[in-house]
């Protein structure tokens, strides 16, 4: 399980360091592909295994369908974790996130979201701030 909000430096390399807390859970493979908000999900290879599952039986008969499904297929690369638990963010994803150097990396659960920290602080404060009501449309679903 992923919990925490860390925040790192993508060095000129491209590449992220994992937090070490994270890295047990995570392994030495991992799969990184584009997120909602414009940010970066980071799933453990049997997490992703199960979403992608869910994904390939989407209707194909629904534009919304292959479109959720070809952003989260499609943009998903393998990654490796090197000796210092770093991970290589490819150019098209950085670019998608828009990151520049200081990311936030956020464990939601069964994945990891990385975040630039500039639109993280935008973000979280615009949730922090309609907690209440978020809540309150939670509860009438059960939560």
């Amino acid at each position: 399980m992923f919990i925490g909000e860390y925040t790192y430096s993508i060095d000129e390399k491209k590449r992220l360091a994992i937090p070490t807390k994270f890295r047990q859970v995570l392994g030495k493979k991992a799969v990184i592909t584009r997120g909602l908000d414009n940010c970066l999900f980071l799933y453990p290879l049997k997490e992703w295994e199960k979403l992608a599952e869910k994904l390939s039986r989407l209707p194909l008969s629904q534009a919304d369908a292959r479109g959720f499904a070809r952003l989260m297929l499609i943009g998903a690369m393998d990654v490796n974790l090197d000796n210092l638990g770093r991970v290589l963010i490819p150019d098209y994803l950085k670019k998608y996130a828009s990151f520049k150097k200081k990311v936030v990396i956020a464990g939601v659960y069964n994945r990891i979201e990385i975040w630039d920290e500039k639109r993280w602080e935008e973000y979280k404060t615009k949730t922090e701030t309609g907690i209440g009501d978020i809540a309150e449309r939670l509860g009438e679903l059960g939560l």
